[in-house]
């Protein structure tokens, strides 16, 4: 027997389609604040995501990483937003100075332990609004992800938000940080004195070191904003003060990816049950990669939200959040002539636009009838050789048990009749 690869699952036929409700109802929502979508491909080259100023663990511990045939390097997309990037500067996008504001649906890849709604094959949906500096567009892409979940009937919805600042004050940070943390260099955990070299904002987003004392005590990057990004936080608070989001300031909260500056936020929920993990998505806001992958000098804003996360979430609150297909009929025959005759039935309530079926398993009339109920249809219809010498057919009702005879010629405007009401 062959097993799935570990860390990936299936979505089975009666799981389906809380999956397609989702997006539905996140192509429904996202289409409010004026959001068309993009499909990048699932592998880019490599170079894409292990870019020189990227050291995250997620690009440096957990990519799946190959050579083709042609020997050259790819890259299982761990995340949506570079190659959203990639595609906006290949295709130039910018050349018609607009604010380009897209979204995305699909998988993506991690190499990390497997744990309950993280899997190394995952699905997001996430949103980038590229090409401009505005902090009035950090506050906007804060209040879609509220409103989003907001709108999933989610409880208690907290935003959480936080600012890096620019370049310089991100790098006055850095160097408060590596003071920081140099004397308990050797109480830190191995990962975490190779992150004190390499970026000791990292440090703050450790697993392990979490509860350190001397994380706990770590300065804040809002204790070091320049003038220009203090600015910039002000104006994004005073637009979120304009709604009524709930949002608090982490003074702590970095983001797990190192393209971030200014702001960085993060969207919880009280789930109990979830675990002490509640945050469902989040992201922030980044000024240079599209100039890092040959684009011009333009900022962006984004967010993502982990699709496994959002319904393991809607069903610990017992959310009724999609219903599973309804059949409108059933077809049961009673001999093996009236076979062609249900097929010729069975294509006309599909062209009537009916959900209908019949049975495809030689089962006899009891065994189509234990189906039918099993499958909960609304309507039978019953194709016997007598009836149907004079053109008619039974009808029943499951739910009330009322059975009729009904002209074949009548069949589609009877139903229609019944299931409309």
């Amino acid at each position: 027997m062959n097993y799935k690869v570990k860390g990936t699952y299936d979505v089975l036929p009666h799981e389906s389609h809380q999956w397609i409700e989702l997006e539905r109802k996140i192509r429904e929502i996202l289409s409010l604040y004026n959001m068309r979508e993009i499909r990048t491909p699932m592998m880019e080259y490599s170079q894409v995501f292990h870019r020189e100023s990227e050291g995250s663990d997620m690009v440096t511990k957990e990519t799946y990483n190959f050579l083709d045939r042609s020997n050259r390097e790819l890259t299982l997309r761990p995340e949506g937003t570079a190659g959203v990037i990639r595609s906006y500067v290949e295709h130039k996008l910018y050349a018609t100075q607009e604010l380009e504001k897209v979204y995305y649906i699909g998988p993506n890849f991690r190499y990390e332990r497997p744990q309950k709604g993280r899997y190394r094959q995952f699905y997001q949906f996430g949103v980038e609004a590229i090409g401009s500096s505005d902090p009035k567009l950090d506050a906007e892409m804060i209040i879609l992800a509220y409103d989003f979940i907001n709108r999933l009937k989610l409880k208690d919805v907290v935003v959480k938000i936080n600012s890096l600042g620019d370049d310089a004050s991100r790098a006055n940070y850095q160097k408060a940080l590596t003071a920081h943390f140099l004397p308990h260099k050797e109480t830190l955990c191995k990962d975490c004195q190779e992150r004190l070299e390499k970026n000791p904002l990292r440090i703050l987003d450790c697993k392990v070191d979490a509860q350190h004392p001397a994380v706990l005590s770590a300065p804040s990057p809002l204790d070091l904003l320049n003038e220009s990004s203090k600015n910039h936080f002000e104006i994004v608070k005073e637009h979120l003060k304009e709604t009524d989001i709930h949002f608090v300031i982490e003074p702590k909260l970095v983001r797990g990816l190192d393209y971030y500056s200014h702001t960085v936020f993060e969207v919880d929920a009280h789930i109990e049950g979830f675990g002490a993990q509640n945050t469902l998505g989040g992201g922030g806001r980044y000024q240079n990669m599209i100039q890092e992958m040959g684009g011009p000098d333009l900022g962006a804003v984004g967010f993502a939200f982990g699709m496994e996360r959002l319904l393991i979430a809607l069903n610990s609150l017992q959310i009724d959040f999609s219903k599973d297909l309804e059949l409108d009929v059933y077809i049961l025959t009673t001999s093996l002539e009236m076979e062609k005759p249900a097929t010729k039935l069975l294509y006309n309530l599909r062209k009537a636009n009916w959900v209908a079926d019949m049975n495809y398993t030689q089962k006899a009339f009891k065994g189509q009838l234990r189906q039918a109920l099993r499958l909960k249809a609304k309507y039978l219809v019953i194709l016997g050789d007598e009836e149907y010498a004079k053109q008619t057919v039974s009808v029943k009702n499951t739910e009330t048990e009322v059975q009729e005879t009904v002209a074949l010629s009548s069949l589609i405007e009877y139903l229609k009749d019944k299931l409309e009401k």
